[in-house]
């Protein structure tokens, strides 16, 4: 009896080590040089960059939104837009005032959705208002919001989170202000859910 437990407690241990093989830094994650501190140390941050008019982000989003209902209290998952150009900052501020608003559940799938199977372009306030409206948004609400300063600050940091995590592409991932997961390192988007597991289950270590 003694043998069998000793065996199955071998063979548990080589798993791990095997799983703790499985997923390399510099191979299939990045460590930032400087680690960003976090708003809430008791939890461990998840932050999708993503942007709207991005295809690989619209393909993502189903996958991350499964995965982040299966999260338990101690992940902290959050979304930041990224601004890779001027056309890509509407896009940020209808997020960011949909966030403020507490509308992102209603209205995140819907600007996919809207970009990448209806071809809408969103070029200002008045497109992005008129299509918020349309999902049930208080128009006025948006319009004074969109560009107030609350929203300015969350590009502001926003941006600075972006040159903080050295992000150059999306969807790219962070965990605990310290990983960038990104699918080409990963293998694939569904492959860099799982090194996201991966490197939440360190943390909490």
């Amino acid at each position: 009896m003694f043998k069998k437990l000793l065996s199955v407690v071998v063979l548990i241990g080589a798993s791990l080590v095997a799983q703790a093989e499985e997923f390399e830094a510099g191979k299939h994650y990045e460590v930032l040089p400087t680690a960003v501190k976090t708003a809430d140390p008791s939890k461990v941050e998840v932050i999708e960059m993503f942007g709207y008019p991005c295809p690989h982000c619209n393909t993502f989003e189903p996958l991350l939104e499964s995965w982040v209902k299966q999260q338990a209290d101690g992940v902290d998952f959050k979304r930041i837009p990224v601004v890779f150009g001027r056309s890509w900052e509407p896009m940020a501020r209808a997020y960011y005032t949909a966030e403020l608003l507490g509308e992102v559940e209603k209205t995140h799938q819907a600007m996919f959705d809207a970009i990448h199977l209806q071809r809408k372009r969103f070029r200002d306030l008045e497109a992005l208002a008129d299509y918020y409206a349309d999902l049930g948004v208080d128009r006025a609400k948006f319009e004074k919001t969109f560009n107030s300063f609350a929203v300015n600050t969350k590009l502001n940091q926003g941006d600075s989170k972006v040159r903080s995590y050295q992000i150059d592409g999306v969807p790219s991932m962070v965990v605990n202000g310290k990983y960038r997961i990104t699918a080409a390192m990963a293998g694939g988007q569904q492959q860099m859910l799982k090194v996201v597991d991966y490197l939440v289950e360190k943390e909490q270590q």
